[in-house]
């Protein structure tokens, strides 16, 4: 049975900052792209960032630039989310995806495999 199990989540002050992680089991996944997305209540889920299968050239959402990293161990089978200067607004629960294949996508449709998320909450 394949797993995404996503843990870090939180409560903390703007400012503040969270990693979260995304470990896999069932199947590896150095060979595919993995992703993390956000979803707000009341709005759709979003994606938030995206690293193909060799963690090069990671992709951003506009606002999460320069205060977000995305980065893979392909060893361990786990993927992060290093969230620094985190704003009110990034409150929302995290879900980490992965998609069959080496390219990312910034399209939640595009992934296979979805973790159950964490929540984030970043207090004013």
């Amino acid at each position: 049975q394949v797993q995404l199990i996503e843990s870090g989540g939180g409560l903390v002050q703007a400012g503040g900052s969270l990693r979260l992680s995304c470990a896999a089991s069932g199947r590896t996944f150095s060979n595919d792209a993995m992703g993390w997305f956000r979803q707000a209540p009341g709005k759709e889920r979003e994606f938030v960032a995206g690293v193909n299968w060799n963690g090069v050239f990671p992709v951003y959402e506009d606002s999460v630039k320069g205060r977000f990293t995305i980065s893979r161990d392909n060893a361990k089978n786990t993927m992060y989310l290093q969230m620094n200067s985190l704003k009110p607004e990034d409150t929302a629960i995290y879900y980490c995806a992965a998609r069959v294949g080496r390219m990312g996508s910034r399209r939640s449709h595009d992934y296979d495999y979805w973790g159950q998320g964490t929540q984030v909450t970043v207090s004013s």
